[in-house]
This record gives C-alpha cells, structure tokens and sequence, in this order.
C-alpha cells in the first residue's frame, strides 16, 4: 500500500505533545506525554497531560508535537481567515442571488427559496436526470 504524506506523522511513546483543541478536563495548549500508542490503520494515542489527566483514545488531530505549536498556531490561523473570508464571499453573493431570484414554493408550511430550487434544478441538469 502506498505512503500518504498527507497524514500527520505517528507520535512515538514518551513523546511531548500539546492538546489542539479543548479536551474533557484539559484546555487546548497543555502538555503531555504519549503514554501508549496502539493501532494499525486506526491509531489512537494515551496521554498523561501535566495537569494530571490521563486521556486514552485519542486521534492524531487532537494532538500536536510540542516542538511544532507556534507552528501549528500559525497555520490555524491562516486557515481560519481563509475560511471567514470565502465565507463572507459566499454570504453575500448568495443574499444578492436570493434578492434578485425571490420567490419560492411553501410546501407543507415551509417556503423553500428560490435559489435552493434553481441549486437543484442545476444539479439535476448536471447529472442527466430531466423532469
């Protein structure tokens, strides 16, 4: 089976790692050591964190090398703004399309927009399928 270097690199046992994110009992940046690592396509990883959690079960995403936080910090929050900003794109030319569109069919009590009814229209162009 071929390597995917897209994946994060394994965490090796007494290796220092932080918490990416929020976790029961341990807040998002503390430390810790890799207690266990156990799996073979899905590992998951025991950490004792220095608050004096021990958490099991752990993926890979939830974890970063201690070495790699400023990194890691970095790079979350290029991707944070690249989010924000394609999502503030995307609100607004989908209000303007609804302004412009209006319209729309109540079924069972519900008005379904206009613009939702043309996505789907589209979609079924799209793949073939006629009415």
């Amino acid at each position: 089976m071929p390597k995917n270097d897209t994946l994060p690199k394994s965490l090796k046992k007494r290796e220092l790692v932080k918490a990416a994110v929020d976790l029961k009992g341990v807040p998002e940046g503390t430390s810790g050591t890799i207690i266990l690592s156990n799996g073979l396509d899905w590992i998951r990883y025991w950490v004792s964190f220095e608050n004096g959690i021990e958490l099991g079960s752990l993926h890979r995403d939830k974890l970063v090398r201690a070495s790699e936080w400023d990194e890691y910090l970095i790079k979350r929050d290029l991707i944070e703004e690249e989010i924000t900003e394609t999502s503030e794109a995307a609100d607004t030319e989908d209000s303007s399309q609804a302004i412009s569109a209006g319209g729309g069919v109540e079924v069972n009590g519900v008005l379904v927009p206009q613009l939702l009814l043309d996505r789907t229209q589209a979609a079924l162009e799209r793949f073939g399928v006629t009415r």
